[in-house]
């Protein structure tokens, strides 16, 4: 199979990120979706700072691979043209009001950073100090700075890889689909308009994982998790540079450009695909966020977005070939992490599509077997 067919189904940045990298390797790319309500490429607010997290083990290494990927991405969607994903490195403070949780925080850091040169340093800093740098910022919380923290715009990356896949030959049909199986033995995309033939598919549907697969009696152990985001306007702050800043509770502030700061997120796991914006979630994540950053009481509330994450639990994201039906292959379950891993788990899915091995050892993340 020289030069395959392949389908993804999925375009989030799970499957945005796979196309892009299957088109730069040669491979005939047509990417299938009909974007649904509650996307989550299309609502996270994009921290790229996984050195602090509690993530252990091949999740980690997962976590820290897609941080590192991000030069490399940079270099070839400019490559083809595409030239703003809404990435910047600005910085990331972990705060917090006990020294002695800092303490571990820092520990952590300064081990996990050593010799990775995208983190840059690690840095502890005084309440002054930090609201030096995030103005908005509780005076009683000191913080541990890693400087190498980036964030970036789910959307407009999700549009850079699609964009930079099409540049290189794939095509993107704007339609639901459902997977079927091929009198031939090979794989399609059912559309309302007909079959999508392909040599190979990867499913990336996020959330939806599991109702493309459902024809083939076959599923992974993936939910959605609504996750609601709050974003504010500081009129007149020149935000563009403020580090992002992640609590220890698992919320989070971000700062973009021309003043608009993402507050998020919650975490509402058994949520179903009830993509609504709630009273008691908009709550949350305002009380949080003035909680950590009573600055920011001011602020315009300007849009509430909601994402529903593709949770895989215990197991991390499910990525690879399934075994007992050949020529499918699973990319999805990022949970709250999608847009650190996501990218880089697209090369290395699509170099085990084409050439059979990849750069990361993906063994960990192996989809169930098909019952036979």
């Amino acid at each position: 199979m020289s030069t395959p067919r392949v389908a993804v189904i999925g375009s989030g940045v799970a499957g945005a990120s796979t196309a892009f990298a299957l088109a730069a390797g040669g491979a005939e790319v047509v990417v299938v979706d009909s974007v649904l309500r509650g996307q989550a490429t299309a609502a996270g607010a994009g921290i790229i700072q996984p050195w602090s997290s509690t993530a252990e083990g091949p999740t980690y290494d997962l976590y820290a691979a897609g941080a590192a990927y991000y030069p490399t991405l940079l270099e070839r969607l400019a490559a083809v043209g595409v030239s703003d994903i809404g990435y910047r490195v600005t910085g990331s403070l972990v705060v917090h009001a006990d020294p002695a949780r800092l303490d571990d925080v820092e520990d952590r850091l300064r081990r996990r950073t050593a010799g990775a040169a995208v983190a840059g340093t690690v840095e502890r800093l005084g309440d002054g100090d930090a609201r030096g740098l995030f103005p908005p910022l509780a005076p009683a919380l000191g913080a541990v700075y890693v400087s190498g923290g980036a964030r970036v715009d789910g959307r407009r990356l999700r549009s850079g890889l699609l964009a930079g896949a099409g540049r290189l030959g794939a095509v993107v049909v704007d339609t639901p689909a459902r997977l079927v199986s091929t009198p031939a033995g090979s794989w399609a995309a059912y559309t309302p308009d007909g079959e999508i033939g392909a040599d190979v598919v990867v499913v990336a549907a996020g959330a939806w994982v599991n109702s493309v697969l459902a024809p083939l009696a076959y599923q992974v152990a993936v939910e959605p998790q609504r996750g609601q985001i709050a974003h504010l306007l500081l009129e007149g702050s020149d935000t563009a540079n403020w580090p992002s800043v992640l609590p220890p509770a698992g919320h989070y502030i971000v700062s973009f450009d021309a003043g608009r700061i993402v507050v998020g997120a919650t975490r509402e796991t058994g949520s179903g695909f009830d993509a609504r914006i709630t009273a008691g979630g908009v709550l949350e994540v305002l009380s949080n966020a003035q909680s950590v950053a009573p600055g920011l009481a001011s602020a315009s509330l300007i849009e509430t977005r909601v994402g529903l994450r593709p949770l895989a639990g215990r197991h991390g994201p499910f990525l690879g070939p399934v075994t007992g039906l050949p020529d499918l292959f699973v990319n999805a379950g990022f949970g709250p992490a999608g847009l650190t891993m996501a990218p880089v788990a697209g090369e290395a899915l699509a170099q085990l599509v084409l050439t059979g091995s990849s750069d990361l050892d993906l063994t960990p993340f192996a989809p169930p077997a098909a019952q036979s």
